[in-house]
């Protein structure tokens, strides 16, 4: 049998404008079975039809921030770094994938740029733009940058009860890493979250009426080899990949 050929977006250093990629998506994916290759950062547009064609599956990864302009804001004093040509690339490339519905994994700005591209928006810096209220603080608040490894949980996420993810990872929590300081604000249509944080942020998505359709914030391809769950993820995405015939 075939392994399953898997597109990852790449990152972008906008300094010396090399395309990337970490390796620990590349040790996640063949771990789970599949033969993952990065995408290139600029394809022509005419090409698009054919690299979804030529892939299984795709993985939109980690990265900057999403530019504001791309759900109707102006710049926030806290919003970091960001990359047109990624953004640019990864929002035509997700209307493509959709097109012919294949399998779609989001991770960290993938989720972001996910719900972006379908018409949501995100916070574009949590402690500085979310609260419970008018000059409400939150009880307890969560480090979304955690201050220790990533290869170490800092908190856990709530699953949505019958979601895809819980189904996945066969529970109804989750201890999760965290390294991000925007989130998912307003879903687009059609998204429903599937796993949320303490203080109430959305921290997982999904969409039921597409085939195979999970993004999450947290960094699962730095848990996989310790934590059964973020394996689990893995293994659902490659599987929902797997050429059939």
């Amino acid at each position: 049998m075939n392994k399953p050929v898997i597109g990852l977006t790449p990152g972008h250093n906008t300094d010396s404008q090399d395309a990337f990629l970490r390796p620990t998506y590349l040790k996640a994916l063949t771990a789970a079975g599949a033969i993952p290759v990065m995408l290139p950062l600029e394809p022509a547009m005419e090409d698009y039809s054919q690299i979804t064609s030529m892939f299984d599956g795709f993985l939109f990864t980690g990265g900057p921030d999403p530019h504001p302009f791309l759900f109707g804001e102006e710049t926030h004093g806290q919003c970091g770094s960001v990359s047109s040509k990624r953004d640019a690339m990864e929002l035509s490339l997700l209307s493509h994938v959709m097109a012919v519905k294949k399998p779609i994994l989001g991770i960290c700005r993938g989720i972001q740029i996910i719900n972006v591209g379908l018409g949501g928006t995100i916070y574009q810096d949590i402690p500085s733009q979310f609260c419970h209220g008018p000059g409400q603080e939150p009880a307890f608040p969560l480090a979304h940058r955690q201050p220790y490894d990533y290869n170490m949980p800092s908190h856990t996420v709530a699953l949505a009860p019958q979601s895809l993810l819980a189904r996945v990872c066969g529970c109804g929590s989750l201890k999760v890493n965290s390294m991000h300081h925007q989130a998912v604000k307003d879903l687009a249509p059609g998204l429903t979250a599937c796993a949320t944080a303490p203080d109430g942020l959305t921290e997982g998505l999904e969409m039921t009426e597409y085939p195979w359709l999970l993004a999450v914030q947290w960094h699962p391809e730095y848990l996989w080899e310790q934590d059964r769950a973020a394996a689990l993820l893995f293994k659902s995405f490659v599987d929902a990949c797997r050429p059939t015939g």
